[in-house]
C-alpha cells in the first residue's frame, strides 16, 4: 500500500492509499463524519460511514478534536463537488498525537489575536497559501537571475555603518565596536559586480522604523541585483521581465493557492504583459496635480499618490527620475539636470504601492565623496565603496525589491504581515 500526500491523490484514483494528516474541522451525523484533513500540501474531505468501518472506528473518529494528527487508510475518489476534485473514502485511522483545547476556533479571530498565535495560525488555509507562493517566487528568483547570467553573492548582516545614511537602524556591539544590523546589500553587491559582471544578494534586511501599516516590517526580506556595464533603460527592462516571471511563476505552479485566496487570476495574468509604463516624477506630480492631490514638486510620494499612479495605468507603473535631494547619495546625477537624479521606483497596483527601488550608480569619485560628506556620513567608513571608483569604474546599474511585498501584492493580501513566517513588527519579537 503506497503512503501518499494530499497533492498526490489525483494519481491513486480508485485506489486504497495511507497518509498522515491532522484534522482542521469536521461535521457529521450519527452515520456518516466528514473530517477536513491537511497534510501541509492541500486540504481535502475524509469519508467515514459506519456502515463501512464499524462502531469501533466510527466512534474513534466522532471523538477527533481540532488538529488531532492521524494516519488514515482509504480509497481515493474523485468528487466534482469538491474545489479539491478528490475525497478519502475512510476504512482506518489511528490516532497519533491528541490536540485539546486548539486555541484557533472555526471562528472570526482578530489580527493581533493570529499574529499572537502564528505559530499555530500557520496551519490554516490563508498562510498555508500566501507561504507556499512565497516559496515558489523564491524558487522563480533563483531561477531568473540564473537564466540571466547572475550570480549570488552574500552580504554582511552586521554593519558599522548606516549603507544609505538613514539613522533607522538596530544598534548592537560587535566586541568593542558599534555595529548595526543590515538595512541593505546593495553597496556589497556593487564591490561583486566589479568582480562578476552581474550579481544579486538575497537575504534578510532590518530597519528601526516604528510603523504599524500594512506596508512595513522591521525584518524582511530583500533581493538586489546589480549589474555592471548597464544603464537604466537596461536595468528596467530586466526589472519588467523578472517581475513578469514572478508573476508568470505563481500562474504556472500555484494556481490551487491562488484559488484558496480568491485571487484574481486573469488579472494577475495581465500584469505579464510588457512593456510597463514609464513615467517621469515631473509627469507624474503633474498628474497627480490635475486630479486633485495637493502635491508639491520634491516631495516623496505617500501611499494615496503611489495608489492612485499604479491604477491610473491598471498596471505597474515605473516613476523615474526623482529629485536628488529625496533619494541615497549614490544615485547617478542626471545629465542635463542637477536637481534629479537616474532612478525609479516600480508601483503595484491595486493599492500595494513600491515594489522596486533602483537607480544607476554614479561612478565620479569626487561627487561620491561630496556626497558623503553632504550626508552627514564617516567618508573612512566609505573608504571601501569609494574604491570602487578608482579603480576601473564603469556605467552599472541596480535595483531592490522586498519579497514581502511582492508576496501581499501577488496573494492579493491586505496586511504584509501575512506575507512572511514568522513577523518580527515593534510590537512583537519572537523568541
Amino acid at each position: 500500500m503506497e503512503t501518499i500526500r494530499i497533492e498526490d491523490a489525483k494519481n491513486y484514483v480508485g485506489q486504497e492509499v495511507r497518509l498522515g494528516a491532522w484534522l482542521r474541522n469536521k461535521r457529521g451525523s450519527g452515520k456518516m463524519q466528514f473530517l477536513q484533513l491537511r497534510d501541509g500540501t492541500a486540504f481535502f474531505q475524509g469519508v467515514v460511514v459506519k456502515s463501512v468501518v464499524g462502531e469501533e472506528i466510527f466512534a474513534k473518529a466522532k471523538a477527533l478534536s481540532q488538529e488531532t494528527s492521524m494516519y488514515l487508510i482509504g480509497t481515493i475518489v474523485a468528487d466534482e463537488r469538491s474545489p479539491f476534485g478528490y475525497e478519502l473514502q475512510v476504512k482506518d485511522l489511528t490516532v497519533v498525537g491528541a490536540s485539546e483545547n486548539y486555541p484557533i476556533t472555526p471562528k472570526e479571530h482578530g489580527t493581533d489575536f493570529l499574529m499572537d498565535h502564528r505559530h499555530l495560525y500557520l496551519r490554516h488555509i490563508q498562510p498555508f497559501a500566501v507561504l507556499r507562493i512565497r516559496n515558489t517566487l523564491i524558487a522563480a528568483t533563483y531561477e531568473f537571475f540564473n537564466k540571466e547570467g547572475f550570480i549570488k553573492i552574500d552580504s554582511p548582516l552586521l554593519t558599522g555603518s548606516a549603507p544609505e545614511g538613514t539613522t533607522e537602524l538596530f544598534h548592537t556591539e560587535y566586541f568593542d565596536e558599534d555595529a548595526y544590523l543590515s538595512q541593505t546589500g546593495q553597496l556589497y553587491a556593487e564591490a561583486g559586480a566589479m568582480a562578476f559582471g552581474r550579481v544579486f544578494t538575497f537575504g534578510p534586511t532590518f530597519r528601526a522604523e516604528k510603523s504599524k501599516t500594512r506596508r512595513h516590517l522591521t525584518e524582511f526580506w530583500m533581493i538586489e541585483p546589480e549589474m555592471a556595464w548597464m544603464d537604466q533603460e537596461d536595468s528596467l527592462k530586466i526589472q519588467e521581465r523578472y517581475i513578469s516571471y514572478l508573476i508568470q511563476s505563481v500562474l504556472d505552479r500555484n494556481e490551487y493557492e491562488l484559488d484558496l485566496l480568491g485571487r484574481d487570476k486573469d488579472l494577475l495574468k495581465s500584469y505579464t504583459q510588457l512593456p510597463y509604463p514609464r513615467v517621469s516624477y515631473d509627469d507624474a506630480v503633474e498628474l497627480l496635480q490635475e486630479n486633485g492631490f495637493d502635491v508639491k514638486w520634491g516631495v516623496d510620494f505617500g501611499s494615496p499618490e503611489e495608489t492612485f499612479l499604479a491604477n491610473h495605468f491598471a498596471k505597474p507603473v515605473f516613476i523615474t527620475n526623482f529629485p536628488k535631494e529625496i533619494k541615497a547619495f549614490y544615485m547617478k546625477r542626471h545629465p542635463d539636470r542637477d536637481d534629479v537624479v537616474i532612478s525609479a521606483d516600480l508601483l503595484a497596483p491595486e493599492g500595494y504601492g513600491e515594489i522596486i527601488g533602483g537607480s544607476e550608480r554614479d561612478t565620479d569619485f569626487d561627487y561620491l565623496e561630496k556626497r558623503v560628506k553632504e550626508q552627514g556620513l564617516d567618508v573612512e567608513e566609505y573608504s571601501w565603496y569609494l574604491d570602487l571608483r578608482k579603480y576601473g569604474s564603469v556605467p552599472h546599474s541596480g535595483f531592490g525589491l522586498g519579497l514581502e511585498r511582492a508576496v501581499t501584492w501577488i496573494t492579493g493580501e491586505e496586511h504584509i504581515r501575512e506575507a512572511i513566517p514568522f513577523p518580527r513588527t515593534m510590537n512583537r519579537l519572537w523568541p
